[in-house]
C-alpha cells in the first residue's frame, strides 16, 4: 500500500524521513483529491503527434541504414525513402498545428511556451499536448511528470545514486532534442548552465539533462504567468 501511494504520487525519491511520512499519510483515510477531467480534445492531437513521432523515427533508422549502403542504386533508393517520409512528417506538422491554433486557449498555451528560446514548434507541440498540467503544477512536479526530477534513494546509512527515472517518455524525449541545440545555440541561460555544470566536471549527459529540466522549468513558468518570455524569466 505505501509503495503504490509513493508511486502515484510521483515520488520516487526513498529516505527515512520521506518512509514516515508516507507512513503516517497511509494510516489516515483521506477523501480523495477532486481531479480535473481529462481534455477530450487532446486524445486526437495527440495520436497526430504520436504519427509525427513515429515518422521520425523512421526518418532516423534510414539514416542509419544509409550509412552502412555502398551500393549508389540501393543508396538512391533509401534516400528517395528519407526525402518522402521528411515530406509527410512536414505536411502533418502543418495539420497539427493548423488543428490546434483552431482552439483558443490552446493556441494561446502555444504561442506562450513558443516564445521561449530554444523551443521550436515541435517541442512546443510536445509541451501543450503531453502536458497539459503545464502552468498549473509546481517546477518539482513537472519535472517528475516528465521523468527528469533527480530522486534520491537513502535508507538508514545507506545511500544510493541520485538518478531520474519515470516519467512520460515521449515527452522526455522531445525535451532531450530541443536540449541540446539550445544549450550550444539558443538560449543563454542555458548556454551559462551547460558551461557551468561542465566545468564543474559534470558529465556531458548529466548536463544535458540538467539543461532539459530547466527548459521544462522555463516553459512552466510563461505558462503560469500568461506572459511570453523574456530574460528576466531565467532568473525565476
Amino acid at each position: 500500500m505505501i509503495r503504490n501511494r509513493s508511486r502515484l504520487q510521483l515520488r520516487r525519491a526513498k529516505s527515512d524521513r520521506i518512509d514516515a511520512v508516507l507512513i503516517a499519510a497511509c494510516t489516515h483515510l483521506l477523501d480523495p483529491k477532486e481531479t480535473k477531467a481529462a481534455d477530450p480534445r487532446l486524445d486526437g492531437l495527440c495520436d497526430q503527434l504520436t504519427l509525427i513521432e513515429q515518422v521520425e523515427a523512421d526518418i532516423a533508422r534510414l539514416k542509419t541504414r544509409l550509412e552502412h549502403i555502398r551500393d549508389q542504386r540501393l543508396r538512391d533508393i533509401v534516400t528517395a525513402d528519407i526525402e518522402n517520409l521528411k515530406a509527410r512528417r512536414a505536411d502533418e506538422l502543418r495539420r497539427l498545428i493548423a488543428a490546434l491554433r483552431s482552439h483558443a486557449d490552446l493556441a494561446r498555451r502555444f504561442e506562450v511556451v513558443l516564445s521561449v528560446p530554444g523551443i521550436g514548434e515541435r517541442t512546443a507541440l510536445a509541451f501543450v499536448l503531453r502536458m497539459p498540467e503545464l502552468g498549473a503544477v509546481s517546477r518539482e512536479q513537472a519535472a517528475a511528470l516528465a521523468g527528469l526530477a533527480p530522486f534520491v534513494q537513502q535508507s538508514g546509512r545507506w545511500t544510493g545514486e541520485t538518478h531520474i527515472a519515470g516519467g512520460r517518455s515521449r515527452l522526455r524525449r522531445s525535451l532531450y532534442a530541443a536540449a541540446l541545440p539550445a544549450a550550444f545555440r539558443w538560449n543563454l541561460a542555458l548556454k551559462a548552465l551547460y558551461r557551468r555544470l561542465m566545468g564543474r566536471g559534470k558529465a556531458h549527459a548529466v548536463a544535458l539533462v540538467a539543461c532539459a529540466r530547466k527548459l521544462l522549468i522555463f516553459a512552466n513558468t510563461v505558462v503560469t504567468r500568461g506572459t511570453p518570455w523574456t530574460e528576466r524569466t531565467a532568473e525565476a
